[in-house]
């Protein structure tokens, strides 16, 4: 695995030491220039960007160990009115009055940067932040999944997921679609894999993208 691949954007990163309890400040109850927005639509896609690309079935994406980020928003019809988050190393900002025109007022969220390491995103960074429970729950197990990798083994601190899809019944919406963090394997951040997840998770190819929506 070529070392660029997991070299994340952004200078200065704190050590991989200081990760565990960091990442374990994460709770459920909890965008970066040239950095693409990834989100789940209402039909349980995969999407990023302005076009809403999908992403490929079965591509492989490293998390950023780094980039665990909590704070607030707020949302007018479809426009973000505010927005405050810092690293999850930092205690969870304070807020003022919410924007009049914001619907629901401040609203908890959490986010995290991820690398596409394969296929036709090859290289494309992205971010993706959530304020729903079902966004909120699978950041926060992941989270919690690399606090327990970095107290293991802190030289392979980089998850290597697939992007999944879950889902509910909501007695009143119908069926709701929630993220999964699929893992594959544990790299270092030089791009080595640990000997470990390289036994249990083999790399697969993507399957190719179901379609671009407009």
């Amino acid at each position: 695995m070529a070392n660029s691949l997991v070299s994340f954007k952004g200078a200065n990163l704190p050590s991989v030491s200081s990760l565990s309890t960091a990442l374990r400040s994460v709770q459920t109850d909890a965008g970066v220039g040239g950095v693409a927005i990834l989100k789940m639509d209402k039909g349980g896609h995969w999407v990023f960007g302005a076009d809403q690309t999908e992403v490929e079935d079965g591509s492989r994406w490293a998390v950023n160990p780094f980039s665990f980020v909590h704070g607030w928003i707020a949302w007018g019809d479809r426009d973000v009115l505010g927005e405050k988050v810092v690293s999850v190393a930092q205690p969870l900002p304070e807020t003022d009055v919410a924007p009049p025109q914001s619907k629901r007022g401040w609203e908890r969220q959490i986010g995290l940067s991820l690398k596409c390491m394969d296929g036709e995103d090859k290289g494309l960074e992205v971010r993706y932040s959530t304020t729903s429970v079902g966004g909120k729950r699978a950041v926060e197990e992941l989270a919690t999944m690399l606090a327990e990798q970095v107290d293991k083994d802190a030289d392979h601190p980089v998850a290597v997921v697939h992007l999944d899809v879950d889902h509910y019944q909501h007695k009143s919406y119908g069926k709701i679609y929630t993220p999964v963090f699929e893992l594959v394997e544990w790299v270092g951040l030089n791009g080595e894999s640990s000997a470990e997840s390289a036994e249990e998770a083999p790399a697969a190819e993507p399957a190719g993208r179901r379609r671009r929506s407009a």
